[in-house]
């Protein structure tokens, strides 16, 4: 069918903050759809509150609107419109998660859209009830004679009490309508069973739970699917989870393809998928379907379907290349597959299921650390904030790969001198899941543990298990060598293997740099092969690419061809984690743009597949490989660019400065001295002291005893943290001796051979910060921000007015001032983020960080200018501050508002101090500061402080 011109403005609906569960995937499919239909001549309208996105910038809707995800607003808009006399003709639901389609639901049960004339495209809001609702979900599967757990739905404590009489134990409870699993979990015993049920029943919106069978320790799998309205049928691809059954699928280690699926299953699957989505509805659009296969006996179970693009289909799309979103937007207003070309082949048809000749490992970020007490074991409910993925030509190699994307501090998988060697506690974390599961599968090959003991224990597939094992094995054979005398063979073999030269080091007791060395001598040089969809069966036109190393004749070429065009490298921030989210992808995918505009072709790294920056459609070429040293060199060796952008990547990106500048590399924008200048305290406030800038009494320690030494001189409370850290990792306020020794020791074990810094605690004191451009010679101060919070609560984790409400102009005048003596002081081309604690009239100079920050798209969306963009160009020399002619959108204040994932960790509190950890955060816009929503959080503002 083709397109439906009566269809000539789309409402799509985003996905609000980043939660636990639901993250920047959303950003990565809204922003894709939008450009989609923006290509049909579509007016596009969105809304969403989150600031730090893509989706809600003006490169990708023609009306963006920073709102709340309420009904309300909805009617705003439609209102709006009407009166323009372009009013909106249908709304996408199916890109913003559960939020999205929940907030359609409701509007349509309103008769909201009906009564705008709305239609509702990609979904079918029966079927998404159908899928919801645990109870209909089981009886329309037994319908259609689809197997599913035995198990019932209870709407009431006694009922639900009734039900598990009937199943018997183990147990598992699903909530209706929740996200990321919120709610659910296994009961294995009697006993525990009324607290499980009774914490169910609250976290569904509806309070509805399914109570069913378990079938932990079988093995799941999903599906991706897209249909048309013709009811033409592909399997994008199919994933396997490493991790049975038992543990949520954002919490499992995930392949693509399925390795341990024979292809009689695998027909059986695509059947029954197919058949689960018709019979859910005659909808067209992108689905996700999970099965659990009983290894004993090959039973299939269905557990769940998904009737909207989700966290698997951006893994999916950047598995295979295949733009679902993309492609399920264009189907949404008409299309069918057929009538549509692939845009990774640009001349094959989108109805061409996608064929892989490499394999995807996709390995969770948690950020455990930052929720002292919480339960790290894995189950039902989602905990991880992020994801790494990892492509290669074998498991290993991805696996590996993943696992060296994942900033953790490992090298990769092992071989790296950090394995726990504990037979009892690798036993225990083996059959109780939690993040380190994998390492300790690892750690018990390495220790003897027999491979029954470590299959029983963890009930993962023998043949993933079976691979793990080899990497020992091969770890041993390494092991009987000198570099020197190493095989060739052997060294090329580990690094088919994924085995950074780091890990071959550690394994020889050599260096890094000497294991480069000798591989460069031995010709074992990486190539870049093309992600392509159609394993090389068509020409690619998508420059999208993985590296791996050469194996004889049989795929020899450099897939990548290196232009004679002036480069620039943008490096990414790797996966999400709480301190480092989607802002930094926000900066890096602007920071690339800018690029292009100023004629450079822009080379993107990173290993985040949830992200727009790894949408191939936004760099001249995307090499999707870790954020690690030996892998971003082997690419600068490669492609040659003129220089790196390291300051909009986070912390990820700034790690490498010194490595880059160690062999010569430049640094686009702030150079290294500069960049280092910021983290060492020392340097930093000579500085401010020539400047006549004031900031608290601080010293530097390396051990607790002279940090004892150092708080008589300071005073009490202190302020302690370790440097070089993002989020406010470790950072904590002490207030005497003891607890000074403790934080310390603590640093010392976490963060071996770091600098402690020890400042005085301004107490009481309010906190502000202000984000600047500058070119070396001029500065620009683009917003400046007062926390409503008190200062000792991290400013990621507080709500920040723009501009400031309470500060005098005097001290607004200080902050400036402090903030273009310090970009100018240290040379900064680009961006900067200065720190303040505001006491009696006095402002004093917290931090700097020259580099994008987490306020920056925020202060973007607020004042409507794009200045990643002018910094990027400030950065390249392409512009300077006085050639920008800024016209900064200045009504009322907008106000940045945290929003954390306590939920997922009901035994934490929710006590707030210098360590993040909000998960994401939304933008309200305010008239006066009358305004209630201003009143109520500035009346609570030291309701969570803590140390």
């Amino acid at each position: 069918m083709p397109k439906n011109t009566n269809i000539k403005s789309v409402l799509i609906i985003g996905s609000g903050p980043i939660v636990i569960g639901q993250a920047c995937e959303f950003d990565y499919s809204g922003s894709q759809a939008a450009r989609s239909l923006r290509e049909e001549g579509i007016e596009v309208v969105l809304i969403n509150s989150n600031p730090a996105t893509i989706m809600t910038d003006p490169i990708s809707a023609d009306h963006v609107y920073l709102l709340p995800l309420e009904k309300k607003y909805i009617v705003e808009i439609l209102e709006k419109h009407k009166a323009m006399g372009r009013p909106i003709d249908a709304v996408l639901p199916t890109m913003g998660g559960q939020t999205a389609l929940n907030l359609a639901i409701d509007c349509d049960k309103a008769g909201i859209w009906k009564k705008y004339d709305v239609d509702i495209i990609g979904v079918d809001i029966k079927a998404i009830e159908t899928t919801e609702d645990r109870e209909k979900f089981r009886l329309k599967m037994l319908e259609l004679g689809v197997n599913v757990c035995q198990g019932r739905t209870a709407r009431s404590f006694l009922e639900g009490k009734e039900i598990a009489q009937e199943i018997g134990f183990p147990l598992v409870i699903r909530p209706s309508f929740t996200l990321g699993g919120t709610g659910g979990g296994f009961v294995d015993k009697e006993e525990d069973f009324d607290k499980a049920l009774n914490y169910g029943l609250h976290a569904s919106p509806v309070h509805e739970v399914l109570v069913e069978q378990s079938v932990m320790g079988w093995k799941e799998y999903e599906l991706e699917l897209l249909r048309d309205s013709k009811g033409n049928f592909i399997i994008i691809c199919s994933i396997e989870n490493f991790d049975p059954m038992g543990v949520h699928t954002g919490d499992s280690i995930t392949v693509a393809p399925a390795m341990t699926l024979p292809d009689t299953l695998y027909q059986q699957m695509r059947d029954l998928a197919i058949k689960m989505m018709n019979g859910i509805g005659k909808f067209a659009g992108g689905c996700n379907v999970q099965f659990s296969v009983n290894p004993a006996d090959d039973k299939i179970i269905a557990i769940e379907i998904n009737p909207r693009v989700s966290r698997s289909s951006a893994l999916a799309s950047k598995a295979t290349g295949y733009p679902i979103a993309k492609i399920a937007a264009k189907m949404a207003i008409g299309y069918d597959l057929d009538e549509l070309i692939n845009p990774i082949t640009g001349s094959t048809s989108a109805f061409f299921e996608p064929s892989i000749d490499y394999v995807i490992v996709k390995v969770p970020r948690w950020n455990f650390d930052k929720f002292k007490g919480a339960d790290r074991s894995l189950g039902l409910q989602m905990k991880s904030v992020g994801e790494a993925m990892g492509i290669g030509r074998n498991f290993q190699e991805a696996l590996q790969k993943a696992c060296q994307s994942l900033e953790i501090r490992r090298n990769g998988l092992g071989a790296d001198g950090r394995e726990l060697r504990d037979q009892e506690a690798i036993k225990q974390s083996l059959a109780h899941p939690s993040w380190d599961r994998l390492f300790h599968i690892y750690d018990a090959f390495k220790i003897g543990l027999s491979f029954k003991t470590i299959q029983n224990l963890t009930k993962i597939d023998a043949w993933f298990l079976r691979q793990i094992e080899e990497l020992i094995e091969l770890e041993h054979e390494i092991e009987k060598f000198d570099l020197d005398d190493l095989p060739k063979e052997l060294l090329l073999t580990a690094k088919q293997k994924g085995y950074a030269d780091r890990q071959i080091a550690h394994l020889l007791g050599t260096k890094e740099s000497k294991v480069y060395d000798r591989r460069k001598e031995l010709g074992i040089k990486r190539v870049y092969k093309c992600v392509d969809t159609c394993a090389a069966e068509f020409e690619a036109k998508t420059p999208y690419y993985y590296s791996t190393f050469n194996t004889s004749q049989e795929f020899p070429d450099n897939e990548s061809v290196v232009s004679d065009r002036k480069k620039v490298m943008v490096l990414g921030s790797g996966p999400n984690r709480i301190g480092q989210g989607i802002e930094f992808d926000y900066s890096c995918v602007h920071g690339v743009l800018a690029a292009k505009e100023a004629g450079y072709e822009t080379i993107m790294v990173n290993c985040n597949p949830e992200t727009v920056s790894t949408d191939p459609d936004i760099s001249d070429k995307l090499y999707f490989e870790p954020v690690f040293w030996e892998h971003v060199f082997d690419i600068i060796e490669h492609e040659k660019p003129e220089g790196v952008i390291v300051q909009l990547g986070g912390q990820t990106a700034l790690k490498m400065a010194e490595k880059l500048e160690k062999y010569g590399i430049k640094i686009i924008g702030t150079d290294f001295h500069s960049l280092d200048w910021a983290e060492d305290r020392g340097r930093f406030s000579s500085l401010l002291e020539e400047l006549g800038i004031p900031f608290p009494k601080f010293g530097t320690v390396r051990s607790s005893d002279a940090a004892v030494e150092l708080s008589r001189s300071l005073g009490f409370p202190l302020l302690v943290r370790p440097s070089y850290v993002l989020g406010g990792q470790s950072m904590k306020i002490v207030i005497n001796e003891k607890e000074l020794e403790q934080h310390v020791v603590k640093i010392l074990h976490d963060i071996p051979d770091n600098n402690i810094l020890l400042d005085h605690f301004l107490e009481g004191a309010l906190e502000a910060e202000a984000d600047a451009i500058c070119d070396g010679e001029d500065a620009y101060i683009i917003g400046v921000m007062e926390h409503i919070e008190p200062a000792g609560i991290h400013s990621g984790d507080s709500h920040a007015a723009l501009p400031p409400f309470d500060l005098t102009a005097d001290e607004i005048r200080q902050i400036e001032e402090h903030t273009r003596k310090i970009a100018l002081a240290m040379n900064v081309k680009g961006l900067i983020n200065v720190q303040f604690a505001v006491k009696d009239g006095v402002v004093y100079v917290i931090e700097a960080n020259p580099r994008a920050s987490r306020t920056v798209p925020f202060i973007c969306k607020a004042y409507q200018e794009p200045y990643v963009n002018f910094a990027t160009k400030l950065m390249l020399g392409d512009k300077k501050v006085k050639d920008f002619n800024f016209k900064p959108v200045k009504e009322g204040w907008a106000i940045k508002i945290p929003v954390f994932s306590f939920n997922k960790f009901p035994n934490v509190n929710k006590e707030l101090g210098p360590e993040m950890k909000s998960t994401g955060e939304a933008i309200y816009f305010i008239k006066d500061l009358e305004d209630e929503f201003f009143q109520k959080i500035y009346a609570e503002r030291n309701l969570y402080l803590s140390r």
